[in-house]
């Protein structure tokens, strides 16, 4: 299988680098970006990997190229509604609970951490892990973007056979899920965390050579690059939209206010729907973008009568803060918020009848053909003879 990175116009780091303190909140901020909504609160993410840093040291960011093909590479990542996430934070014990298990199963000592998803706090848990373990983080993750199940991964995609997972919470409890496939593995873990507390730590090994050939690689320099370009936009001459243009593919969608947000925490996953009133002369539109954990579908309407499906997953939609670029989480929206809405395109593994079978529209329930992002915005574009943007 061909590698993929998260963008068309990125080109993957193939060399060593160190993830220091100064980079660690543009990784946040740039995984909030990628993690469409979803993926944990970066910010408390952030906190557990600055304070980690100091109290050891950088982390050691290596191309999966580096990998033998026999590494023991451990996924670590935070499982659970995002709600509840914010909440249930990690008291430090889980990530070397699970490495531990991860490493008798192997039969070895663990070579490097990947991120599963490069959404939220699951870009910066793996810090954690990386560097209080003294081990190197692997430039890449699981899906480019986030997704809120374990299934959905380009491992997955790609027919990795995966070993058991190891589950475990605050007080200790550890189950280890040997499941036939994915989507059992994904199936036991969500009941299981539900009875932990509604969030989870996770580890689950992989081989270098499963991590070349499937993996999305780039998306944690991806990540860096993008947090770098909406804190520089800050301080420069240039508006965040152009800054983080250079970086990635962003389409706008639709800007204005949000109105409503209908949300919940069902089955371990924070579920609902946000509507995005339009402003001034664009009162009488909307958009009302639907998620389970992390955003899936953006429906454009006229005076409430829907006009156009906007975007879909696996695309991403992505929500921030008008004035600041800020990107803001499912669980972070509320009414009043001033918002601009884009659609980033997918890595191209989704867009194949495999990726599509796991990532796409129906899969989420949705009686809906998936459609480029690109493709829905030009004929949007075309409709209403400007950008695409409402102002």
């Amino acid at each position: 299988m061909e590698q993929h990175t998260a963008d068309a116009n990125h080109v993957a780091s193939n060399t060593r680098w160190t993830l220091e303190a100064a980079t660690i909140v543009d990784l946040a901020v740039g995984s909030a970006v990628l993690g469409t909504g979803g993926g944990g609160d970066p910010h408390i993410g952030a906190l557990m990997a600055l304070d980690a840093v100091a109290l050891h040291c950088p982390a050691t960011v290596i191309p999966a190229s580096d990998l033998a093909d026999d590494a023991v590479v451990a996924i670590v990542n935070m499982s659970g509604a995002p709600t509840v996430m914010t909440e249930k934070i990690p008291n430090g014990g889980e990530i070397e609970r699970v490495l531990r298990c991860v490493a008798e199963f192997a039969g070895r000592p663990v070579d490097a951490i990947i991120s599963v998803e490069i959404g939220g706090m699951n870009s910066v848990i793996p810090v954690v892990a990386a560097v209080r373990n003294g081990l190197p983080l692997v430039d890449a993750d699981g899906m480019g973007r986030a997704f809120p199940e374990f299934q959905i991964t380009a491992f997955n995609a790609g027919g990795v056979h995966f070993g058991p997972r190891f589950v475990t919470d605050e007080k200790g409890n550890v189950l280890r899920i040997d499941a036939i496939d994915a989507e059992w593995i994904e199936r036991i873990n969500r009941r299981a965390l539900i009875a932990m507390g509604g969030s989870v730590i996770t580890a689950l090994g992989l081989t270098g050579a499963d991590v070349k050939r499937t993996a999305i690689h780039g998306t944690i320099s991806l990540a860096v690059a993008i947090g770098a370009a909406l804190r520089q936009a800050r301080s420069g001459s240039s508006g965040w939209l152009d800054q983080l243009r250079q970086v990635v593919d962003a389409l706008p969608l639709f800007t204005g206010k949000v109105a409503s947000v209908d949300r919940r925490t069902e089955g371990g996953w924070t579920r609902g729907y946000a509507i995005v009133a339009g402003l001034a002369s664009d009162h009488e539109r909307s958009l009302r973008i639907d998620f389970q954990n992390e955003h899936l579908l953006a429906r454009h309407y006229i005076r409430g009568v829907l006009d156009r499906i906007l975007a879909t997953t696996p695309d991403l939609i992505v929500v921030l803060d008008s004035e600041t670029g800020t990107p803001i989480t499912t669980e972070g929206l509320h009414y009043g918020q001033r918002v601009t809405v884009l659609g980033l395109p997918s890595p191209s593994i989704w867009r194949t009848p495999r990726g599509l079978e796991l990532a796409g529209p129906k899969h989420f329930g949705f009686k809906l053909d998936y459609v480029p992002l690109e493709e829905r915005v030009a004929a949007f574009a075309i409709s209403t003879g400007d950008t695409g943007v409402t102002r």
